[in-house]
């Protein structure tokens, strides 16, 4: 049975997208069991109608909400009793809890998870990889997107081989093409940090490093993974996502202001659906949150009931796929590396 803890508070639709999510998660998987932390009542009330199978779902009380303006450190030492630090105590005391999903906080996720739960050996910053669909069928994951603005060179080096071993170990892509967020592809581009990095990610013999990208390259299907610090990662996704929710307003707005659109829009429904549903991110799930010593997913915060079922299946494939000890594993041989990069700083 693999266990994994639901956060249901802290999104803009919580609680109900949280445990409808939940419910469908248990539909699909019959060896799934889940722990919805929040305040009791509320949650029977959402829960209610529902059919599931009860002896694979529990509540774990929990009356206090992290609201998304809160200090990390003020909801890590005086929120215990939020319903994100009892999902974290929870996955942090109790070994038979494979992971985590939550919508709230970012900030004060990424802290408690840091914290409380810790990292694995040789990681020296956990590091947020969402994936997003590219336009010749396959997926793309963007590693970090907001856990770390401040890094080195060999963070994104560590980076592109979690990112690596995930995308391959759960979903099944081969030998994943990695490539730098940059400003040009050529090698020279870049700042300081690019550059070392470039050099660094050339000779990582553990990944298949392509050479640099530039953002308008993210969705053409050319690359498997692409790695860049926080700050620059984050902006890449919402500018890309932004895009493609602006690009269907703009459709509908099109299609609206005329009869003839209109018939014409009745002849392509289908293919307007299949593109609407390509570039919606609520089909793909959260970012998980990869060198943590546990399994530790974070949905967007305007996440809906299928993305809050997708992040729940996130979780459960990281725990089949057994990642912990083949993250490990990559990172022995770099022992060294790590303690100078951390005395360095």
């Amino acid at each position: 049975m693999v266990k994994i803890v639901v956060d249901c508070f802290g999104g803009d639709h919580s609680p109900e997208a949280n445990v409808e999510g939940s419910v469908s998660a248990l539909k699909l998987y019959s060896d799934l069991h889940l722990i919805l932390t929040g305040d009791e009542e509320t949650i029977k009330k959402c829960l209610e109608g529902k059919e599931y199978d009860n002896s694979r779902l529990e509540i774990v009380h929990a009356p206090e909400v992290v609201g998304v303006d809160e200090k990390p450190t003020d909801v890590i030492r005086l929120k215990k009793e939020s319903s994100m630090m009892k999902a974290i105590k929870l996955l942090r005391t109790e070994d038979d809890i494979a992971g985590m999903v939550s919508v709230g906080s970012t900030g004060a996720l990424v802290s408690a998870a840091m914290l409380r739960v810790g990292r694995l050996k040789g990681v020296v910053r956990p590091a947020f990889c969402p994936i997003l669909p590219t336009m010749n069928g396959g997926i793309v994951g963007i590693c970090d997107t907001g856990a770390n603005v401040d890094i080195t060179a060999f963070h994104l080096v560590q980076y592109a081989i979690m990112g690596s071993l995930y995308l391959e170990n759960v979903y099944g892509v081969k030998s994943p093409r990695v490539a730098l967020l940059n400003i040009g592809v050529e090698e020279e581009k870049g700042d300081e940090l690019r550059k070392q990095a470039y050099k660094l990610l050339k000779d990582t013999k553990e990944i298949n490093f392509v050479g640099n990208m530039e953002s308008r390259d993210l969705l053409t299907g050319k690359y498997d993974l692409v790695v860049c610090d926080g700050f620059s990662g984050n902006v890449l996704v919402k500018s890309t996502e932004g895009a493609c929710l602006e690009m269907l307003k703009m459709l509908k707005r099109d299609i609206s202001s005329s009869v003839l659109n209109k018939i014409g829009a009745l002849f392509m429904y289908k293919m307007f659906m299949k593109e609407k549903a390509f570039m919606n991110y609520q089909n793909y799930g959260g970012s998980v949150l990869l060198g943590t010593s546990k399994v530790v997913i974070k949905g967007h915060g305007s996440s809906k009931a299928t993305a809050v079922e997708k992040c729940i299946e996130q979780a459960y494939r990281m725990e089949l796929s057994e990642m912990s000890p083949k993250i490990e594993s990559a990172l022995e041989k770099y022992e060294d590396i790590i303690i100078e990069d951390l005395i360095s700083k």
